[in-house]
């Protein structure tokens, strides 16, 4: 039994901090701000609530409560109580705000990203076109804006840009004109729904982007001799000058198999595949071969930087010879000195292909180091290179270092010393 003074159970206080504040407390005061945010009705009214979940948060966090007994699995923990129903109060809090019109803003903004930033099917440009439309339409009953969408999507992303700078324009005040921010935002979200609907490239299988594009428009019963179709129509459309549809298949084939048949004929476009220069180049960086051969034919010495990095080739002699003819034959005189760096490899091919690539550059420079391989290299082929290449420069001296071989004891030299004699 308790003496006099002493407290029953019944009577203690509920469980306190040292300032005093118990969950009971917690409690009740949560219980006053679910009242208040249903009663609540404005923006002001809304904050007030908020700083009262503001202040239950702190003296929470500052609360002694007692921890839940860890023999019980059936222990309630005051503390996780009190802050899971804190949050539930800040969500709900949240939803009952606004529509703001900066909100508004957010969307329409976004939709004008994917007026301007989407792949549209030609049936896309239209729906999407019709969309903006009709949201120009329904905005213009809430906000003076003004706007036009013209006659393309360039002008459809303008006039979102507009209604947007109107919006802003209008100050609208979340509780005076809170069925303006709605009815805006309605407009503004059907318009974002209506944008997602049109139809862009991805919402179509390869077959049907290229049957779009045209494609398949040039195969006839008299001209489809080549298998597959896609090579076939290819090689007609890239005879016709047709390489944007040639490169957009390209990309969107993604075969391997493919790509060989593509590349091969960019190939064998020479020059002419110029059009082509910035898809190679960026395929080209991936050290893909086929690219790089294309490279070359096309001749822009933009490629040579990258080529340059491709000359040690990583231990693939492959990589290396294909790069080195690319680099002569576009004709850099930046190509002299990294490609004369490897008339030393240890391989005899990539040694052979250095010095004809130092002769479709042309650079007298390269005359002393040939000159140096044909006096004392292993390999007589690669010695045969450098007298070709002394002929391609094709200078006094050149020609000079090349026919005093003319005696030589391996063949190919002396065949290319020869005919440096008689130029």
């Amino acid at each position: 039994m308790s003496n006099g003074d002493d407290e029953t159970a019944e009577d203690a206080p509920a469980e306190e901090d040292g300032d005093g504040v118990g969950s009971e407390e917690l409690e009740s005061r949560l219980d006053e701000a679910s009242e208040a945010l249903e009663a609540a009705e404005t923006e002001a009214d809304l904050d007030e609530v908020e700083t009262t979940l503001d202040d239950v948060e702190s003296d929470l966090e500052a609360a002694d409560l007692p921890e839940p007994d860890e023999d019980d699995e059936d222990a309630e923990d005051p503390r996780e109580e009190l802050e899971s129903r804190l949050s539930d109060l800040r969500d709900d809090l949240e939803s009952q705000r606004g529509p703001y019109a900066e909100d508004v803003v957010d969307v329409v903004e976004t939709a004008q990203g994917t007026v301007t930033d989407s792949e549209w099917t030609d049936d896309g440009e239209d729906e999407a076109h019709e969309a903006v439309d009709t949201f120009l339409a329904a905005s213009e009953e809430y906000v003076d804006h003004g706007a036009d969408a013209g006659a393309d999507l360039d002008a459809a992303a303008d006039a979102l840009g507009t209604v947007a700078d109107a919006i802003e324009d209008a100050a609208l005040d979340a509780d005076d004109d809170e069925e303006t921010i709605a009815g805006l935002l309605e407009a503004a979200e059907t318009l974002e729904d209506d944008l997602e609907a049109a139809e862009v490239w991805d919402d179509l299988t390869v077959r049907e982007q290229l049957d779009a594009k045209g494609f398949y428009d040039v195969l006839t019963n008299e001209n489809r001799k080549d298998f597959p179709a896609e090579w076939n129509a290819a090689k007609i459309h890239a005879k016709e000058g047709n390489l944007d549809i040639v490169l957009f298949a390209l990309d969107k084939l993604g075969s391997e198999f493919i790509e060989e048949y593509f590349i091969d004929i960019l190939y064998h476009l020479g020059s002419d595949a110029a059009p082509a220069f910035d898809v190679m180049h960026q395929r080209a960086q991936k050290r893909d071969k086929g690219p790089i051969k294309v490279l070359g034919k096309i001749g822009d010495d933009r490629a040579t930087e990258t080529l340059h990095d491709f000359i040690d080739g990583d231990g693939d002699p492959a990589l290396q010879t294909v790069t080195m003819r690319s680099l002569g034959a576009i004709g850099s005189p930046e190509s002299v000195q990294p490609v004369a760096n490897r008339l030393d490899a240890d391989d005899d091919e990539i040694r052979s292909v250095a010095a004809r690539s130092l002769g479709l550059l042309g650079d007298t420079r390269a005359v002393a180091p040939l000159a140096d391989v044909l006096e004392s290299d292993d390999s007589d082929e690669v010695r045969a290179s450098a007298a070709w290449a002394l002929r391609q420069i094709g200078t006094q001296e050149a020609l000079d270092e090349a026919a005093k071989y003319a005696d030589d004891r391996a063949y190919l030299v002396q065949a290319e010393a020869e005919k440096a004699e008689s130029a």
